[in-house]
């Protein structure tokens, strides 16, 4: 649904879920929206707007293109949607039951589309009891919106989980503040800009050897916008900073990679989570020599390392500050970047 408004050119877009989407899901925006005549049409299986000819197929440029988030929602939920095309005086409304249209209207909202998802596997209890405790599902949401604020920075995101609000992004363009929302003011503060253009532009931010983390959820990478799991663009991320971390700790970078959409294929996974590069090499070494470009400019404090072999650890002790730099004789001093 987020993709869909995405799609539409929504500048606004407004997400809320209560019982970790069980209960609720809602997803309001400001795009194109819906003309009347073709909101049932939006409901069948397959059909889209977002492919015109089989040529179409070859340089997708959409986030959706499949036709399938509409129907496979309304086959498992109580649907209803209100939408207004910029053409239109008049919008329109429809609520849906088993994947069938029961009341169909015509109302009057702002441009944009509205569609509000209830009872979420109310009549498919087997896959009802698959899903999580409502926290760990309302995180998933948190996590899933928070990737496409960032990929979007110039839209206006809100998030409300169980009436409470989860996040808010001004939707002004600037990533910092966006990281700001997410990861917190210092983050933001001191990360370092990725900017390199040439075959394929790569943009968007990574953080100082001084701030890491002890996993790799904080590595978000972008293509053509489309938020993807990609070990090509990790395996060149761990690349550029090796050697200068400390082992078990991991950077912050959040990457978009823009390339011809003929150059990559975003069809070979069912919940296209994952892409297939043309030319692999090319896009890991761009990747790499972008996040290297921004790291080797960026000056690093080193502290002196002392080296002991029969030191006693109250001798240690007593060298207060520069305890850091101390390791054991015949081991290799660590440099700790300041």
């Amino acid at each position: 649904l987020v993709e869909n408004a995405l799609d539409a050119g929504a500048s606004q877009i407004d997400i809320e879920a209560q019982g970790g989407g069980v209960e609720l899901i809602k997803v309001s925006d400001n795009g194109a929206g819906i003309p009347a005549s073709e909101v049932e049409l939006a409901f069948r299986r397959y059909a889209t707007s977002k492919i015109g000819n089989l040529d179409d197929l070859e340089k997708i440029a959409s986030l959706g293109f499949r036709g399938e988030a509409l129907p496979s929602i309304a086959a498992v939920a109580e649907v209803e949607i209100f939408a207004e095309a910029d053409s239109e005086s008049v919008g329109s409304y429809a609520c849906l039951r088993n994947g069938d249209i029961v009341r169909r209207e015509s109302r009057s909202r702002p441009q944009g589309t509205t569609v509000n998802v209830h009872r979420l596997f109310r009549y498919f209890p087997a896959r009802l009891k698959f899903l999580k405790s409502t926290n760990t599902e309302n995180s998933h949401i948190a996590h899933l919106v928070s990737k496409y604020a960032l990929a979007f920075p110039e839209v206006a995101f809100t998030l409300l989980l169980d009436k409470h609000l989860s996040l808010r992004t001004a939707g002004d363009g600037d990533l910092r503040q966006v990281v700001s929302q997410i990861y917190g003011l210092e983050v933001a503060q001191n990360m370092l800009e990725v900017a390199e253009s040439n075959f394929l532009k790569v943009a968007g931010l990574t953080s100082p050897l001084s701030l890491t983390r002890s996993d790799r959820s904080h590595l978000s990478f972008f293509i053509n916008r489309r938020w993807v799991h990609s070990a090509l663009l990790a395996r060149a991320t761990e690349e550029a900073y090796h050697g200068l971390l400390m082992e078990g700790r991991h950077p912050i970078t959040i990457i978009n990679v823009s390339l011809p959409a003929t150059e990559v294929d975003v069809n070979v996974h069912p919940a296209k989570a994952q892409v297939k590069f043309r030319q692999e090499q090319t896009v890991f070494a761009a990747v790499e020599k972008a996040i290297k470009a921004v790291l080797d400019r960026t000056p690093v404090a080193r502290s002196k390392a002392v080296i002991f072999s029969d030191t006693s650890w109250q001798e240690i002790a007593s060298l207060g500050g520069q305890r850091e730099g101390i390791v054991r004789d015949k081991e290799l001093p660590y440099v700790i970047p300041v």
